[in-house]
């Protein structure tokens, strides 16, 4: 296409000029007030679509805004470059996961470039290089000191497909996060961090994160999911155990008819005694827990169930209620076993009608009794308690209290709160990882690598296809070794850590990247963070997010840092979608920026991926508005070009031209300070630039004597273009701004500012009426004051017609409004 200005040599000699100039260096000794403005990080499995744009165009669009607002700006880039993205990566293409990654990063370090997105590359981290996962390694040490981090056997998900292990918080609608395919489960000795004894303090602190999208901090609400209730105790009839449930509605413990146990109930085996239904339950449980968890937990599932054969006994009532197992009871909720109301929820309700189990009224409607023999559903709204002993004719929320005093003080029961967060599983049976720093011994058990012999290295030369375990097991070089207290023969952990561990403290390493002492310096990373503004995909909303608020509260509490929070403010973009559907290969609707900007330049991907809509939405990619947004600056080019220091502007022009220059200002400035709409932003140049247009038609149609020379209004509505247009398309404001004159670079100018007594010169329309009929409208200044406004009226040339040698009696004004002249 024929090129309106020549972005192909503009573009890279700005992006020389920026590297060379260290534009985006921070300057530790500056006095100026510091912004940490930081984008996450990606995963370099392949290259970048511009889709994967917006988040570093949004990043840097504010890093550039807050150079020129003065603060000495921190924006740091690495890799987040362990893990099962890349790995996979490396796979498909059968090349190691070390070359495939490294050409990754080059590929994306060159996309970045070419999309004008700055970065302080001297601080640039890549997690899987040993001067990273070393710390790494030191981190998994201090949560292992801290008492936060054990190794169990238990019942884990397992990907089939990618053949390893995955937390539950990797696990969507029981299928794996990365590759869809559905999870099953495994009994395997895992290492897991103590995340719950955190969760108190994960919750309350969500409060803190004002500057936080509430969708996020819901999220992690729900996910955290504290519930508070009381944990009972059933005894199990002709036998001393019991069976312990969690409740958080103990108001209808009278109505409890049956129990019902989960499945995977360890308690199962032990309990059910006759031979004949033992094997009944066995053939049930193996068929139930091969369904889907999100199945069995769906209201809409058929309920499903065998009676074990036992009875417990409801300590409130006395009765003795049939013990069962039944197919919507998980494991992962309570304690696997649940006391079952079938008149007050929906699922026992359902089940015990199938069974014929006893169903028994004990919250009432109140004013309007509910017949049980005509019960259509189960009755879960509030009201007052019926058959419920001592505890009758109080509100259900009354007795909840008082129950639960009652069995806490006979014993029967605890109040006690619970949360659905499980502790994070950090075991992945895959190669490309940090290797977990810890060795077998057969005389001491379990022991922790000394942090002066980090890192523990990944070794390069093994098989690293997965197998169902860990290719490092089959590395005998890397698993034998000799343990750190005994100096006897000992066997290395073979599983890798998972790569959420790398990212979960990242954002500390960027202050003091090539530290080959420490981690990082607690006193650098006391004086910038939390993260001043961080920006990614609401994706990680509860993975990373979660797990470095984590992170960084045991640090916390280590003294290795002075704050509880790593991020101050969060932004997250939305995703760009192509024909209706997120990019990806699969799909075939991946758009790269490669042609892009070879055939309109960087600053038109950028502007459009800014312009396309909200940034914190999705928006769908539609390739002739890229179009649209290389016309529009082509035209900003002409303007520069066309438009001389010394053109006449007429007279009655010249304080629109200035009103409307600083109402952009006003607009732009407002937009980058608030919710980065910088789509309107955008639009409010582009009004400005219109209205110079507008000028330059007029004045090839005035005569002379009605213009003045003002080179000072063009001069500032032009400069007030290049400026504002400067953090959204930084090449051609950066030529256009020396073609002006100017020297030393546009980012090193400061932000202009607006000034408000110019904005008070907008004019407002008036309503002119006469005994009440409308005979005009006139424009005049908004501040325009009320004898002003009379004089103005009355030497109207049509309302000297209307009133002409007719007595004014009066005049009633509404300012801004309306003048009513009475005749």
């Amino acid at each position: 296409m024929k090129k309106n200005y020549p972005f192909d040599k503009i573009e890279p000699k700005w992006q020389k000029y920026w590297r060379k100039s260290g534009l985006f260096r921070m300057a530790p000794g500056s006095k100026k007030p510091k912004y940490y403005c930081l984008m996450m990080f990606p995963y370099p499995s392949a290259a970048l679509h511009v889709g994967h744009g917006r988040n570093y165009i949004i990043g840097d669009v504010v890093a550039r805004y807050k150079l020129m607002k003065n603060f000495n700006v921190l924006t740091p880039m690495g890799w987040d470059a362990f893990g099962l993205p890349a790995e996979n990566a490396a796979i498909k293409n059968n090349i190691h996961p070390k070359e495939s990654t490294m050409r990754n990063i080059a590929t994306m370090k060159r996309q970045m470039y070419e999309w004008g997105v700055g970065y302080d590359w001297d601080r640039e981290v890549t997690s899987c290089l040993p001067d990273y996962y070393r710390w790494t390694q030191w981190l998994f040490l201090k949560l292992y000191q801290k008492g936060l981090c054990y190794r169990k056997k238990a019942a884990v998900n397992w990907c089939p497909s990618c053949k390893t292990v995955l937390a539950n918080e990797q696990v969507i609608e029981d299928k794996c996060e990365r590759c869809e395919t559905k999870i099953v489960e495994k009994e395997l000795e895992q290492w897991f961090f103590k995340i719950t004894d955190y969760a108190e303090r994960l919750l309350d602190d969500l409060r803190l994160l004002k500057d936080w999208p509430e969708r996020v901090k819901i999220m992690q609400k729900n996910w955290i999911g504290k519930s508070k209730g009381v944990q009972i105790n059933f005894p199990v009839v002709d036998s001393k155990t019991t069976l312990s449930c969690f409740t958080t509605r103990v108001d209808t413990i009278y109505g409890a008819t049956y129990m019902v146990m989960a499945p995977e109930h360890p308690g199962i085996e032990k309990l059910v005694k006759d031979i004949v239904i033992k094997n009944k339950v066995y053939k049930f449980t193996e068929q139930i827990k091969s369904q889907s968890k999100i199945e069995r937990s769906s209201l809409e599932i058929e309920k499903k169930g065998i009676f074990t054969g036992r009875y417990v006994i409801n300590p409130m009532t006395g009765e003795q209620i049939p013990l069962w197992i039944a197919n919507y009871v998980l494991m992962e909720y309570g304690t696997g076993a649940v006391m079952a109301v079938p008149a007050h929820d929906q699922r026992d309700f359902e089940f015990a009608k199938k069974y014929n189990l006893p169903i028994k009224l004990v919250i009432d409607n109140a004013g309007d009794a509910i017949k049980i023999g005509l019960m259509k559903k189960a009755y879960i709204e509030k009201g007052i308690m019926v058959n419920s002993g001592e505890f009758n004719n109080l509100t259900n929320k009354e007795g909840m209290e008082k129950i639960a005093d009652y069995m806490e003080a006979n014993n029967i029961g605890k109040k006690t709160v619970r949360y659905r967060l499980k502790d994070w599983l950090v075991s992945r049976q895959r190669y490309w990882g940090a290797p977990i720093p810890v060795v077998y011994c057969r005389s001491c058990g379990i022991v922790t690598v000394p942090e002066d012999e980090l890192p523990v290295l990944l070794p390069e030369n093994i098989d690293f296809n997965p197998r169902g375990e860990s290719p490092l097991k089959k590395g005998k070089d890397f698993l034998n070794t000799t343990c750190p207290e005994c100096k006897g023969q000992a066997v290395r952990e073979a599983d890798t850590m998972d790569t959420f561990v790398d990212s979960s403290w990242y954002f500390l390493r960027y202050l003091t990247p090539h530290n080959a002492r420490q981690a990082f310096d607690s006193k650098l990373v006391n004086t910038w963070l939390p993260v001043d503004q961080y920006i990614g995909g609401v994706e990680h909303a509860i993975l990373h997010l979660l797990y470095s608020r984590f992170v960084v509260k045991v640090l916390c509490d280590l003294g290795l840092v002075g704050f509880q929070e790593p991020f101050e403010s969060l932004f997250t973009q939305g995703m760009i979608i192509k024909n209706g559907a997120k990019m990806s290969k699969s799909k075939g609707n991946v758009v790269s920026p490669d042609k892009l900007i070879a055939d309109y330049g960087a600053d038109t991907v950028r502007l459009y991926t800014l312009f396309i809509g909200p940034p914190e939405k999705d928006a769908e990619w539609n390739d002739k508005g890229v179009e649209g947004t290389y016309r529009f600056l082509s035209r900003i080019w002409r303007m520069i070009e066309q438009i001389p220091n010394k053109t006449q502007i007429p007279n009655s022009k010249i304080q629109g031209l200035k009103r409307k220059t600083h109402q952009t200002i006003k607009k732009v400035t407002e937009d980058m300070e608030g919710d980065f709409h910088f789509n309107t932003a955008i639009s409010a140049i582009m009004e400005l630039v219109n209205e110079i247009y507008k000028l330059q038609a007029v004045n090839k149609l005035i005569e002379p004597e009605a213009c003045s020379l003002q080179p000072e209004a063009i001069r500032e509505a032009v400069e007030a273009v290049v400026v504002l247009l400067s953090p959204f398309a930084p090449h051609i404001a950066e030529e256009l701004w020396q073609r002006l004159g100017h020297k030393g670079g546009i980012f090193k100018t400061n932000w202009p500012e607006y000034d408000p007594g110019v904005l008070k010169m907008e004019k407002v329309t008036i309503i002119v009426q006469i005994n009440g009929k409308l005979r005009q409208r006139l424009k005049v200044a908004s501040n325009i004051g009320e004898d002003a406004l009379k004089k103005e009226v009355l030497e109207d040339e049509r309302i000297k017609e209307w009133v002409k040698d007719k007595s004014v009696k009066k005049m009633i004004v509404i300012p801004k409004k309306l003048v009513n002249i009475v005749v």
